[in-house]
């Protein structure tokens, strides 16, 4: 599903909201998390997961195409965890 859809999915569910509302809505939702995480603080919803960062040391990479050594600088990235009402709803038919 993609943020639009996501967007029109809600404005259909919700009919006393503007779909602009709940695209403002979404939006907010969005940029908060990231903003949480680039300040490098947890996010975490409860039923759902939790969003946080991790950080890749730095390393010696390879060029797959040449085979020469390159360095990889050390990097933050996002990470996900499903919650256990997630993973439970998702394994339910089987």
């Amino acid at each position: 599903m993609t943020k639009s859809e996501l967007i029109q999915h809600l404005a259909e569910r919700n009919p006393h909201l503007y779909q602009r509302d709940v695209e403002r809505i979404v939006t907010a939702i969005f940029d908060e998390i990231a903003a949480a995480l680039s300040r490098g603080d947890r996010v975490e919803l409860r039923g759902f997961g939790a969003f946080s960062v991790k950080r890749r040391d730095a390393r010696l990479g390879r060029n797959p195409r040449t085979g020469d050594s390159v360095h990889v600088e050390e990097k933050h990235i996002p990470f996900f965890k499903t919650g256990k009402q997630l993973r439970e709803r998702l394994n339910e038919g089987m």
